[in-house]
């Protein structure tokens, strides 16, 4: 690994004039096309994703040569096309933003495509929004040339908000254009992203393969190693163990236990008991030591999931093996919760507890019990709110014939009264009508 970083930093050397002397270094910095020294970036940042982490310098260093070359650059320099597309690569690889509405400002030749240019400073300026139905067009449009994979990668991360379906496509176009490039590499990650989001979790997981094939010495592994976590403890159910276990295999052990260990603590906060054991079993089985801090850690969170299941005993002997000075701040919350949760669960209930509570009554139900008391002695029935149930036991006298006759006869007159109203206006509406 190191001697090929070695050559990727001297093919870098020797393509951009580092290992001239001084004088000569600067008068070919001058002369050597924008186009090259574009090339000379996209090298860096694409050594950066395969894991050289000494290239990172080096990136900085190019953005800034890039930045002033641009700014001072004569006009007639982006009649070649090559230029005007490196000019807007640079703005698309984290280049200065300020330094394409400096360009725009000056394009009086019509070199650079205003449409480009407009959506891209736009999206620059987080009003991607705005036009993300243009730049998804204008990606589709420039697909073949030098700029395409670019393109879609800036479409798709405008289209995620929008439409995760649409900006999936976007991102398949950007790796398949670029393969081994930065272009890629992020393009994964994003969809990966999506896909946590989504619930799309067959794509995902095809996503995440990819990547730990690809790009596993990535300065962005941790970011992918959180959405991988992330897609498996939320979809846990729709996640087979072999899958986890095949797409971690493309890892080195250190960057398997971490990744285990980090599902283990999510799938103990969650709630998922056997997701969390299982990546704690595993995170153990990687260490071989029962004695390492990593083993240690493992069965604690193993210990934390346990709690909610039968096996509490040895959920609660794993916390109490973890020292506390041992754990973060976050952790050390972690493991006072299990072990407060661990102690209601064995504390013995109060025998009191276990009778039947007596309710005191309110006043007005002890008014009322009363008068039903003195009614009942009386040989009436009570009125009150009590007398629900007990009305339902016995036989509740008959209501008077009369109130009833009463009742229907004020009905009656109430339709028919209302018969004869409507009556009138439908004649009414007729004699209109003629």
């Amino acid at each position: 690994m190191a001697r090929k970083q070695h050559r990727r930093r001297l093919a870098l050397a020797l393509t951009f004039g580092m290992l001239a002397p001084a004088g000569a270094r600067a008068e070919g910095q001058d002369s050597l096309p924008l186009y090259k020294m574009l090339r000379s970036l996209e090298f860096v940042q694409d050594s950066v994703v395969a894991g050289d982490s000494s290239a990172g310098e080096m990136q900085r260093f190019l953005l800034a040569t890039i930045d002033e070359r641009l700014r001072n650059a004569d006009k007639s320099v982006f009649e070649d096309s090559r230029n005007a597309d490196a000019a807007l690569i640079y703005a698309m690889s984290g280049g200065n933003p300020e330094t394409l509405e400096y360009l725009m400002s000056r394009d009086i030749n019509g070199n650079f495509d205003n449409r480009v240019a407009d959506v891209l400073r736009k999206y620059l300026n987080g009003k991607g929004l705005l036009v993300v139905n243009t730049l998804a067009d204008i990606a589709r449009e420039y697909r073949d040339k030098p700029i395409g994979p670019y393109l879609s990668l800036v479409a798709g991360n405008v289209m995620s908000g929008k439409n995760a379906a649409a900006a999936l496509k976007l991102y398949d176009w950007a790796r398949v254009m670029a393969p081994g490039t930065i272009v890629e590499e992020s393009a994964l990650r994003r969809s990966l992203a999506l896909c946590a989001d989504s619930g799309l979790v067959p794509l995902g997981l095809e996503y995440a393969q990819r990547y730990t094939r690809r790009f596993l010495h990535s300065p962005y592994a941790s970011q992918f190693a959180d959405l991988f976590v992330q897609l498996v403890v939320d979809h846990d159910s729709d996640v087979k163990q072999q899958d986890i276990i095949d797409i971690l295999s493309f890892m080195d052990p250190p960057r398997q236990r971490e990744i285990y260990l980090r599902m283990a603590r999510r799938a103990a906060i969650a709630g998922k008991s056997d997701l969390a054991a299982l990546a704690a079993g595993r995170a153990q089985a990687i260490t071989n030591d029962g004695s390492d801090a990593f083993s240690a850690l493992a069965g604690f969170y193993g210990g934390v999931a346990g709690v909610s299941t039968p096996g509490l005993e040895a959920a609660i002997s794993n916390l109490n093996q973890m020292p506390a000075g041992e754990l973060n701040a976050q952790d050390r919350a972690l493991r006072d919760a299990a072990k407060a949760v661990a102690q209601e669960i064995l504390r013995t209930p109060d025998p009191a507890s276990l009778g039947q509570g007596n309710v005191s009554n309110l006043p007005n139900q002890q008014t009322t019990e009363h008068d039903a008391a003195v009614t009942n002695q009386a040989g009436g029935q009570s009125p009150g709110t009590a007398g629900v149930e007990q009305g339902a036991a016995t036989n509740a006298a008959p209501a008077p014939e009369g109130g009833r006759q009463e009742a229907d006869s004020s009905f009656n007159a109430f339709v028919t009264t209302s018969r004869s109203k409507l009556d009138a206006i439908d004649g009414l509406l007729k004699q209109e009508s003629h």
